[in-house]
């Protein structure tokens, strides 16, 4: 790849403007969606990039006692790892910008930045509520992240790669890993929910009792940043999922579908159930969400070895 055309992947295709605008697009169709759902009007379809473009214009105050630094680096790092994670996906079902053998777990990891320094942002301030945000923030990490991990290496180990590209092509010519896999499957739905702290699985953005949650002192250009990067994660969450559990993605048209699909279910379960609290979205899920793919993987080792 020359440099005219990595240019052109990190800024605009499958990265930079691309992702960005499928983030607050996908962002508009969650919110219009719950919305709908609770017989509501919801916002217009420009108001995840109004709401940016006034975020960007505001001032940004640097609460007292925290670490400038920090608190400035924090949101551009989270932004810059969710951007990364899109070169190795199949944006649009075309493939990926950047492929090398263990781009799933870079990928991954990638991912898991904008919910690590969410967590430090708020254990960064002075202030109560952001502290207790930022707690629980780092404590659903822990118990969603590697239940996600693990239902999405359950088609990476059929495959016999962690590259995301070949287990999107051998996605697309097989039987859906939805049908063979249908734990990891719910299980993938479930951590994705958890990751995005998407309802039920909002208590460390609870606003009923923490505010903002970690992010309550951030304003301005900072939580524009955050929120850029919460839209980017869904994106690729909906396509990884969707790569790996529902036949692949081999064109635009398959992935607006399938991912869109895949919002609509996300959008449902947030407005069928009720806010949960903390120690039921830790204790439960990671005892019993962990176990089922574990236990999936033992019955896919059994299979394996009475087939061959």
């Amino acid at each position: 790849m020359n440099t005219i055309e990595a240019l052109f992947a990190l800024v605009i295709f499958p990265g930079g403007v691309f992702v960005l605008a499928a983030g607050m697009l996908y962002e508009w169709i969650d919110h219009k969606l719950v919305a709908r759902y609770q017989n509501r009007v919801g916002p217009r379809w420009f108001q995840p990039l109004a709401d940016t473009i006034k975020l960007l214009a505001k001032e940004e105050f640097v609460p007292e006692g925290v670490e400038a630094r920090l608190f400035f680096v924090l949101p551009v790092i989270a932004l810059a790892g969710a951007l990364t994670s899109a070169l190795y996906v199949p944006m649009a079902g075309i493939d990926p910008a950047y492929s090398f053998n263990g781009d799933l777990v870079v990928g991954l990891y990638m991912l898991s930045l904008l919910t690590l320094c969410t967590g430090l942002a708020g254990a960064n301030t002075l202030d109560r509520f952001s502290l207790i945000g930022a707690t629980r923030t780092l404590t659903q990490l822990f118990s969603y992240e590697a239940p996600f991990l693990l239902a999405l290496l359950g088609p990476a180990i059929i495959v016999g790669s962690w590259q995301i590209k070949e287990v999107n092509d051998y996605a697309s010519n097989h039987t859906w890993f939805m049908l063979t896999q249908p734990v990891g499957f719910v299980v993938a739905l479930i951590g994705l929910m958890g990751k995005l702290e998407l309802p039920p699985f909002d208590a460390p953005e609870a606003e009923t009792e923490i505010v903002a949650g970690a992010l309550t002192e951030y304003s301005g250009r900072g939580y524009a940043l955050f929120r850029l990067g919460r839209g980017i994660e869904l994106v690729i969450g909906l396509t990884l999922v969707t790569a790996f559990y529902l036949g692949g993605i081999s064109n635009p048209v398959e992935f607006a579908l399938k991912t869109l699909v895949l919002l609509i279910v996300l959008a449902s379960l947030q407005s069928l159930m009720a806010r949960l609290r903390i120690d039921q979205t830790v204790g439960l899920w990671w005892r019993y969400g962990a176990i089922l793919v574990l236990a999936q993987f033992i019955v896919m080792v059994i299979w394996e070895g009475i087939t061959s």
